[in-house]
């Protein structure tokens, strides 16, 4: 078995970045990705638009050419496809990883598919693939997602949307505009300060005149087939409901980090212990890149303040 000298667990945009530094410091590198190709980005709403410009989601130094500022989801899965084709980078698509064993002289790396041995691993996993739970009664019911793709199913359907943050606010005001009876169920007094700013005033708006309806410092308790109940500061209230969007947010494969011997802190945040300089765990070349690094704190790492980590993970592998 040939010995890799790096494995990129992650096909998404730092995976990929790290992927075209290790092939420009032609070291045999392979990505290994559990779905397709920038498979987080695949999943985010289909109508989405990118709170950031097109060159500071670029990689590599290949130019994101969008129609307007703000590229759209589908301008960057053409754009980071083109990237892979371009770059004719060494990538496995639908293969999990299922365990990183520690060796003397490297790593052993096991996937449903095959086994692999390599010098250093990068962990570029994101965050995407488990969403925070409600942990109430009914949420595991057909009507339930925590994944929003678009909003026409839900014409002339009563929609309850939980959160207050992007994706909430997105799927409210889509499936609104598309004919859903919406109420917001939001756990603080106002809607998150992080979301876009051309979205904000607009949702805040449509509670205002009453368009979507919002319950603020409130909770949602239960879900059943055709209702739901809701914690507000003026008690149980029963709503008829047909769908429930559980914007609740993601976060890391925390659980595959400790597996691995990577430390996790115990201050509530989750965070996985690296050097910031290098990126490298406390686990010897075991590289962590892009929004794991952030741990449960998952507004801090986005592609274009993580990209850097590419460089710095290869910089240090070649000691240099």
């Amino acid at each position: 078995m040939q010995q890799l000298d790096l494995l990129i667990i992650g096909g998404g945009p730092i995976g990929l970045a790290c992927a075209l530094e290790a092939q420009k410091a032609r070291l045999n590198y392979l990505i290994i990705e559990k779905g397709t190709l920038v498979n987080s980005l695949y999943h985010y709403p289909a109508n989405m638009t990118f709170f950031s410009t097109s060159e500071r989601l670029e990689i590599g130094g290949i130019p994101f050419v969008s129609n307007n500022a703000k590229p759209t989801r589908s301008e960057a899965l053409e754009y980071y496809r083109r990237v892979a084709e371009s770059g004719k980078l060494n990538l496995n698509l639908y293969e999990e990883v299922t365990d990183v064993q520690k060796q003397d002289d490297g790593f052993q790396i096991l996937t449903n598919k095959n086994t692999y041995a390599a010098k250093n691993v990068v962990m570029a996993t994101g965050f995407y693939d488990i969403p925070v739970k409600m942990n109430i009664e009914g949420e595991d019911l057909p009507k339930v997602t925590h994944y929003y793709q678009e909003p026409h199913a839900y014409y002339r359907q009563k929609i309850v949307v939980v959160g207050a943050n992007n994706s909430a606010v997105d799927a409210a005001l889509e499936t609104w505009r598309k004919g859903a009876e919406v109420t917001m169920v939001i756990r603080r007094e106002e809607i998150g300060t992080r979301v876009k700013y051309w979205a904000r005033p607009d949702i805040v708006n449509r509670i205002e005149e009453g368009s979507i309806r919002a319950y603020f410092n409130a909770s949602l308790k239960a879900i059943r087939k055709h209702e739901v109940d809701i914690e507000t500061p003026e008690g149980l209230i029963t709503l008829a409901n047909d769908y429930v969007v559980a914007a609740t947010g993601y976060q890391p494969n925390l659980e595959f980090l400790k597996k691995l011997g990577v430390q996790i802190t115990d201050d509530g945040y989750c965070h996985p212990m690296y050097n910031a300089e290098t990126q490298e765990s406390n686990v010897p070349g075991l590289y962590l890149a892009g929004v794991v690094c952030g741990g449960l704190e998952t507004h801090v790492w986005f592609i274009e303040n993580s990209r850097a980590h590419a460089e710095s993970i290869i910089k240090h592998i070649l000691g240099v």
